[in-house]
């Protein structure tokens, strides 16, 4: 299968047109639409949502991810094969999800290469569509990255800054998203056992716990989340409005009795 992962928005033609692009190529693809509702450009979200889907998909799976502010510039367009595949720009989106490829291998898309299976030129803004789409209908199809692109360094592949830092006692870190119920998802992974979570900077204190209810309505925690990163939350309510946190913050966390 086709993962699909997008900031095109649902209000005009772009997903349609690189879906049936992809089916044109590739009659028999079985495409799957993660969110074609990725913020504008966020390619820190973009690559979270990636690496969740990632996690739970069968080996040989062709990923797809178009958040792309850079389309028609010299960034690079590219493969990533490893257990699965990622097809991406080369701008940091496939930073998380490659965590749990196992890469091996890493191919520039070749746009000529790509012109010549599809027949169509390819435009300088729509890239979903007319570059990374048909490459990954044609890797599922069982075409070899070899053809479609040229071997690079893996090493050379953009990645961004997403990796916790420790700061005395303190761990400064990341909001890699907030979902639609306000919850904010930091990048801290295999904390330990909590009792408290502080946001020194914010002025809060909050218990650590296992699920939302264990809190009033209204009232913030921390938790473990259902995606292994540290979450914090509100019950019924928004993390983000109440502190004032948007994807890409870097956030000042003090964690109590942990490790």
């Amino acid at each position: 299968m086709i993962t699909l992962t997008t900031d095109f928005g649902l209000g005009g033609p772009y997903v349609g047109e690189m879906k049936v692009a992809m089916l044109r190529v590739n009659p028999n693809a079985r495409l799957i639409d993660v969110t074609h509702s990725i913020r504008r450009h966020s390619i820190v979200e973009g690559s979270f949502v990636m690496e969740q889907v990632v996690k739970y998909s069968p080996e040989g799976t062709v990923h797809v991810g178009v958040i792309d502010p850079g389309v028609g510039t010299s960034r690079r367009a590219v493969i990533i094969e490893g257990e699965q595949f990622l097809v991406v720009p080369d701008n940091g989106l496939a930073t998380l999800p490659m965590k749990h490829i196992k890469p091996r291998r890493a191919y520039e898309i070749d746009f000529e290469r790509i012109r010549r299976f599809t027949g169509w030129r390819i435009s300088s803004t729509f890239h979903g569509r007319d570059v990374f789409g048909p490459a990954g209908a044609l890797l599922d199809a069982g075409i070899e990255p070899g053809q479609i692109g040229t071997e690079i360094p893996l090493e050379s592949l953009v990645r961004l800054d997403v990796e916790p830092r420790r700061e005395g006692d303190d761990w400064l870190l990341t909001v890699l998203y907030i979902d639609d119920f306000g919850n904010v998802i930091l990048n801290l992974e295999n904390y330990g056992t909590l009792r408290a979570v502080e946001l020194p900077d914010l002025g809060v204190r909050v218990p650590y716990l296992d699920t939302y209810g264990q809190v009033e309505p209204g009232e913030l925690l921390a938790l473990p989340g259902s995606h292994d990163y540290l979450e914090i939350a509100v019950n019924r309510g928004s993390a983000a409005e109440r502190l004032g946190l948007k994807v890409g913050d870097e956030v000042r966390v003090k964690l109590i009795g942990g490790d």
